[in-house]
């Protein structure tokens, strides 16, 4: 029974905050012509009233289908859904702005967003040598016959996939300063957001600050899975 109960807390602590950033955003999709300029029409106008117009403003692809409103510091773009770059909903100008505050951290030689970059791809790299270790381990256990050496591949293997919840955890600083002290500011001098909206921008910039977090958590169910694999006999 307390096993049970653990493992509901548990899925509860990694499955609401998603569960919660997915609500929030789809909540505001709708009307989808709210506003009279799409997400990537705002991005472009508030990317070119601050002097970035190298900066670019693409709309993700089917080729890159699952992939996430982002910024890429390397390319210098802004990149957003379809239903965000087309869209004139309060979520789509309010991503847009988001992403935006990320263009202007990197402008501005934002430390965090350069080490969350570096980390980042340190992390994938990290990830894809976790992935090969695990996979080698049953060559070594069972073919090779050195149990010790492949239980330590699959800890070294477990330990680099779980690399990624940590990296996560420490952009959200990151996030919160491209949401509250770039993108709302913006977004409020530049009079864009009706009245109204305000109060519901903010809650969709503090989604778009926990994306990173949430996916991160879910990054623990993989973790607690290894975890659990580790402790069988």
């Amino acid at each position: 029974m307390i096993w049970l109960l653990l493992i509901a807390s548990f899925a509860l602590m990694v499955f609401l905050p998603q569960w919660w950033v997915k609500q929030v955003l789809k909540r505001y999709e709708t009307p989808a012509d709210r506003y009279p300029g799409t997400g990537g029409e705002l991005a472009r106008h508030l990317l070119n009233q601050l002097g970035l117009e190298a900066v670019a403003v693409e709309r993700i692809g089917e080729q890159a289908k699952g992939a996430g409103d982002h910024y890429d510091p390397s390319a210098r773009a802004v990149r957003l859904s379809p239903q965000h770059f087309d869209g004139a909903s309060l979520t789509a100008v309010t991503v847009a702005a988001h992403e935006v505050g990320h263009a202007i951290q990197h402008a501005d030689g934002y430390q965090p967003l350069i080490w969350r970059t570096q980390l980042v791809s340190w992390m994938q790299k990290l990830q894809k040598v976790g992935l090969i270790l695990i996979a080698l381990m049953p060559v070594v256990l069972v073919a090779l016959r050195l149990p010790r050496a492949g239980l330590v591949l699959l800890v070294m293997g477990v330990a680099a996939l779980a690399s990624g919840v940590v990296v996560h955890l420490l952009t959200l600083p990151t996030e919160l300063d491209a949401s509250f002290r770039r993108a709302l500011p913006l977004l409020k001098k530049g009079r864009y957001l009706k009245p109204e909206d305000e109060s519901h921008a903010k809650k969709i910039l503090t989604a778009a600050s926990l994306t990173y977090v949430a996916a991160s958590l879910l990054g623990l169910v993989n973790f607690w899975w290894w975890l659990r694999i580790l402790r069988l006999p």
